[in-house]
């Protein structure tokens, strides 16, 4: 096995383009902005970007409902930005990844309106989930599923004579009905999409859903219909993780290794896997499948140290005996921001949770594999949590009328200059405003702050990404448990690496003796400080 390719210990960037860089003024991010921030991304020290779904959509779950996948919506640019893109990406050393969504598309997709278009039992209704209702006339869904983004899973369609008729299925919104993976059709529809942007020179793709795709072939009651609206989780397992979904990835797999024949470049797929167990995470990054899938239950863990052993275990037991490498993530634009997470309230980027939060990061960057940063993070931004129900656009939000785990908090566009919103997002005339409001305090996190102090959690994160790449101890390979006291958490990359964390409040003697070659926070030799990680070369005793 090749050990040394690229994305087995790459450390990938998220950009929420919408949310990034603005070139054009009108509050939205987009591919020029992009391209104007990747010098930032090269001055930070990450391998890659992943970007957001750019492609032509009504916005409904911004992006994530797709109307074409080989274009680009004219909100962020046009074909001719993003090959530019591309080529400053390659000028700079920075691989792009590209976010598909095959699982569903948009309702304004021109199959799904041709679809509606036509007749029950229809060869373009087959491409999707059509079924007649149950009860008298039809008037029940054909199933109890629940939409995990809440209500029903299921839509009733008004037939071209007028008529109530048959009901497709969407498994998150109305507007995003899902593809039938058991025509051929759909398979050979993102054969093409692959294709058309590996062909314009991209690095790989990050693979929303990728539990999905298939669904049981009886559409059968579900014994927990709403497990899914209830968890916002993956969990009904008649919708996903159906064994069907693999065949897709091993063709996927040839389909990058097809191209990686002809150049020597690696093409990565990465997929957002939510399953219940790391072994059938496992399952997924085989040899002959994905490369990787996102490790998320480190996301999901408690600040506690047995419950990040444990999961930690857990991954490298079961993930990387599968010849693949663990993928970890702290952060993304589904999730609530670490500095928020661990410790409210933190809502001006100090005290508890952001003490936790760059801990986290040490340890993150200090397991082994790849490891997925959100943008954002690297500058300790909090969860805004005060966002007005009148600017929340999450489609979380319209169907359920509640804020629970609404996901604009975290995607609230990014300050990089300045005292006052928009903080440099946009390049719009005065009073030009951001997509979503930026509070007041994101003064304290704009970029330009961040570079000038070294304490930031953005020099702690450039520091620590130099390290990985100076240190043969990080990245790819093992790691070695030691015996700590209860609140610290510590292991030894390679033969004298030592990553520790003080989980609780109170300063504990570091588990062995060594000088901190970065550290979380203030950190004497000798002295492991609460709420703070630190690395250091041993002298071998005590290990």
């Amino acid at each position: 096995m090749d050990t040394h390719r690229w994305w087995r210990d790459a450390v990938i960037y998220q950009v929420y383009v919408r949310s990034f860089l603005d070139s054009t003024g009108d509050g939205i991010g987009d591919l020029a902005g992009v391209r104007a921030g990747l010098p930032y991304l090269k001055k930070l020290g990450v391998d890659g970007i992943w970007l957001s779904p750019f492609f032509p959509s009504p916005q409904h779950d911004h992006g994530y409902d797709v109307s074409d996948y080989c274009d680009v919506d004219p909100l962020f640019g046009d074909l001719d930005e993003f090959d530019r893109l591309m080529a400053a990406a390659r000028r700079l050393g920075i691989k792009v990844l590209l976010d598909i969504v095959p699982n569903h598309c948009s309702s304004e997709h021109p199959w799904f309106r041709e679809a509606l278009a036509s007749a029950p039992g229809s060869p373009a209704r087959a491409r999707f989930h059509f079924a007649e209702g149950r009860g008298p006339g039809g008037a029940e869904p054909p199933n109890n599923w629940h939409a995990m983004f809440g209500g029903p899973a299921w839509s009733r369609v008004t037939e071209a004579d007028g008529t109530p008729g048959q009901w497709y299925l969407h498994m998150f919104t109305p507007e995003q009905p899902d593809w039938n993976w058991r025509n051929p059709e759909i398979a050979a529809h993102f054969d093409h999409a692959l294709r058309f942007w590996l062909d314009r020179g991209v690095d790989g793709f990050r693979i929303d859903v990728a539990a999905g795709l298939f669904k049981h072939p009886e559409l059968p009651d579900s014994p927990d219909p709403e497990a899914d609206a209830r968890t916002r989780d993956s969990v009904n397992p008649l919708a996903w993780n159906q064994p069907e979904v693999h065949e897709v990835w091993r063709h996927w797999r040839a389909v990058c290794e097809e191209y990686t024949a002809r150049d020597g470049r690696e093409r990565l797929l990465v997929g957002e896997v939510s399953v219940p167990t790391a072994r059938e995470h496992a399952q997924y990054v085989r040899p002959d499948e994905l490369h990787q899938a996102f490790f998320f239950d480190l996301l999901s863990a408690p600040w506690d140290p047995d419950a990040f052993r444990k999961v930690v275990s857990e991954a490298m037991q079961d993930i990387a005996g599968t010849g693949s490498t663990v993928t970890w993530v702290l952060n993304n634009h589904d999730q609530v921001r670490t500095v928020t997470r661990y410790g409210e309230p933190a809502v001006e980027g100090s005290g508890l949770g952001a003490a936790r939060a760059r801990a986290a990061a040490l340890l993150m960057l200090a397991l082994p594999g790849a490891a997925y940063i959100y943008q954002g993070e690297e500058l300790g931004l909090p969860e805004v949590v005060d966002l007005p129900d009148d600017v929340l656009t999450d489609p979380i939000f319209r169907r359920t009328g509640s804020r629970a785990r609404v996901r604009d908090g975290c995607r609230v566009p990014l300050p990089w200059s300045g005292h006052a919103s928009p903080f440099g997002f946009t390049s719009g005339a005065e009073g030009a405003k951001p997509w979503l409001p930026q509070p007041d305090w994101f003064a304290e996190h704009a970029t330009d702050r961040a570079l000038a102090d070294t304490r930031s959690f953005w020099h702690l994160y450039r520091d620590g990404l130099q390290l990985r790449t100076a240190l043969a101890q990080l990245g790819e390979g093992t790691l070695r448990w030691l015996d700590t006291p209860p609140d610290v958490l510590a292991f030894v990359r390679g033969d004298d690496l030592v990553c520790a964390v003080n989980f609780g409040t109170a300063p504990t003697t570091a588990p062995v003796p060594g000088t901190p070659l970065l550290a979380s926070g203030p950190c004497p030799p000798g002295e492991l400080p609460g709420s703070t990680a630190a690395w250091w070369i041993s002298d071998g005793s005590g290990l």
